[in-house]
């Protein structure tokens, strides 16, 4: 194994140490063995190389993709002596960031008992969300308020004691006369602004990953991305074109590291807004992967089918330079241009996510902010697949207003669908989406334990909703993948697309059932 994380003698210190903990295990039981993925870590990517760019040594050190111990990831840190270490909780699912918690503060309490001369950060979505909550936690010393950029970059310019009063965008705790630790929250920093993104967050720094034999070795695509196929699945990375998102659903906290307002109530929706890189900054980065030997990327942005001006010369540049790579990418039901389909597919976009979330329109246009556009969920699903391009639709079961006739309308437009993939989730109000904010206020219970936010967990606990209870909504979304992914249409059409192997790969991983103390087990 190779690994990016040891400095030779002579090479610059390093001032800062990203650290993508590992929460696999706990977040996705035994999917995590074989089926789920494992993801570069984007915005460990993104901190590093825009700090290389400002002349600081950085080192990522990923427990994820590496499976390393407690022990060996300390040993790791004392061995690279940095000035300080960063843990970025972040991740390309919405909940990834509350749900990376459980490694991050297991592997932050340890260092801080073993080796207590390292200053420990955090920075990503959680922390975005809840910071005050974060930096009271006894092994962490700073908080970053937002994507934390800016913050970052002036904290290394200084000493990470004396003045660190100055620097904006953070929180810190120092002792009192009396010896006991006091929080401060430093006024709030910005974010990069669209003109500068090309310049103050310059791509990735894909070389400080580890690998075994070639680079992003060590990553694992989605299994439907690979078309059910396991060989297919690595190398992978996965790569932002745009941040941030125009909208403002309920159940979203993606737009909370956006946020520039450090007060209690903030939340995702007042963050709203999209970021882009140049298309033709992109689409070398998309160049220096296909350079690697990658050819199955993932699109992180949450609304990449939505602003054509981006787009559009994006995915032409990607076409003239033929990097023959295969991708997949988000876009609303909503936002679908027919037009375009035929310019994503000979781009080697093969898969369009699509969020459908409910089969009631009703439902849909409560938690959406009445933002969906009425449209013909049908018949967009019917225009993606015949331009050659495969579906994952996206529900969600147990919505405030859901009812179990609801969420078995939700069931029964999945099932009428029968798209090549399914993504079936129960509600979370995870930290930093509106949601959060109105069960805080309103006394809803929520999960005790940042475990309690993973989807695929033993721990998993969902919202009641106003007429059934956070049980019987999780057992109907067990019962309902259940359904779905041993229905026969569904696995005739991934025989029929794919091949008899691949439906075989569907079918030992439906084989698999997850434990839940919700439920009893």
């Amino acid at each position: 194994m190779t690994s990016s994380t040891l400095t030779a003698p002579g090479e610059r210190p390093i001032d800062v140490l990203f650290i993508n903990p590992s929460s696999s295990a706990q977040a996705y039981q035994d999917l995590a063995l074989t089926f789920a993925a494992i993801e570069p870590p984007t915005w460990a990517l993104l901190l590093a190389q825009s700090c290389r760019a400002q002349g600081f040594g950085c080192a990522i050190l990923d427990c994820d993709a590496e499976k390393l111990s407690l022990a060996d990831s300390v040993a790791r840190v004392e061995a690279l002596k940095p000035r300080l270490v960063v843990f970025v909780v972040y991740g390309q699912n919405p909940n990834s960031g509350t749900t990376s918690m459980i490694g991050a503060t297991r592997l932050a309490q340890e260092i801080r008992a073993q080796a207590p001369e390292f200053p420990i950060a955090f920075v990503g979505s959680h922390t975005s969300a809840l910071p005050r909550e974060v930096l009271a936690l006894p092994y962490v010393d700073i908080v970053f308020q937002n994507e934390g950029v800016y913050a970052l970059h002036n904290l290394l310019r200084g000493n990470l004691k004396s003045d660190i009063h100055r620097v904006a965008g953070i929180g810190y705790k120092k002792r009192d006369g009396q010896g006991t630790s006091v929080m401060f929250m430093n006024p709030p920093q910005s974010v990069v602004p669209q003109e500068r993104m090309d310049i103050d967050l310059p791509g990735y720094a894909w070389d400080l990953l580890p690998y075994r034999e070639r680079p992003l070795d060590m990553y694992r695509a989605h299994f439907w991305h690979a078309g059910f196929d396991h060989s297919k699945r690595t190398p992978f990375a996965a790569i932002y074109t745009s941040l941030g998102c125009n909208f403002g659903c309920d159940f979203c906290m993606i737009n909370i590291v956006n946020r520039v307002d450090d007060g209690d109530d903030v939340h995702a929706a007042n963050s709203r807004g999209m970021r882009f890189w140049s298309p033709t900054f992109i689409a070398g980065e998309l160049e220096k992967l296909a350079r690697m030997g990658v050819e199955t990327v993932r699109i992180s942005d949450e609304m990449f089918f939505l602003n054509r001006r981006y787009y559009e010369p994006l995915l032409e540049q990607i076409v003239s330079r033929e990097l023959n790579l295969r991708m997949w990418a988000y876009a609303r039901v909503d936002t679908v241009r027919p037009a375009a389909l035929d310019l994503f597919r000979r781009a080697g976009i093969g898969w369009l996510a699509l969020g459908i979330e409910a089969g009631s329109q009703l439902v849909r246009k409560e938690v959406s902010k009445g933002s969906f556009q009425e449209v013909n969920i049908r018949e967009i699903c019917n225009t993606v697949r015949s331009s050659d391009i495969n579906v994952i639709s996206n529900y969600i079961f147990g919505f405030p207003e859901d009812t179990l006739q609801t969420m078995q309308q939700t069931l029964e437009l999945a099932l009428e669908l029968n798209t090549e993939m399914a993504n079936l989730y129960p509600c979370q109000a995870l930290p930093g989406s509106p949601i959060h904010r109105r069960a805080i206020k309103e006394g809803w219970q929520l999960p005790d334990s940042y475990a309690g936010y993973a989807f695929l967990s033993y721990e998993c606990q969902p919202l009641a909703t106003k007429h059934v209870s956070a049980a019987e909504v999780l057992r109907f979304r067990d019962e309902a993948w259940q359904t779905y992914f041993s229905n026969a249409d569904y696995l005739a059409l991934v025989e029929r697309k794919f091949g008899v192997q691949e439906r075989r790969n569907v079918e030992d991983m439906a084989s698999i059932r997850l434990r839940r103390r919700l439920l009893g087990d």
